[in-house]
């Protein structure tokens, strides 16, 4: 099984409403919920949060993204070189695959 198939098998979280306030999340209490909702993921200016996009992308680029959406939120500079990470980790991937379909022909 790749690691997209057993992704797709895991089940969406229920997510809450954004505070109207622009606090955040809430977890019912009027408390921001760090767990489900976590402030640096969901004070985007766009209003989205961020899950919303990386759930339709592969993990690396996923979290590249994540890691670029937190960044100025975070932890910045760390933030930024994770994502690099991911990016960099998804172009070897895809350079092995291309070279796997390339030997394929």
């Amino acid at each position: 099984m790749t690691e997209e198939e057993w992704l797709a098998q895991v089940p969406q979280t229920t997510r809450e409403e954004i505070v109207e306030d622009g606090s955040g999340p809430s977890n019912g209490s009027g408390a921001v919920d760090a767990v489900n909702h976590p402030p640096h993921y969901t004070q985007h200016p766009s209003g989205i949060e961020c899950i919303q996009i990386t759930e339709h992308m592969n993990f690396c680029l996923g979290n590249a993204v994540k890691y670029i959406w937190r960044a100025d939120l975070k932890s910045g500079i760390e933030d930024l070189e994770k994502a690099r990470w991911y990016v960099t980790r998804e172009i070897e991937r895809r350079r092995q695959q291309n070279s796997s379909i390339e030997h394929q022909k």
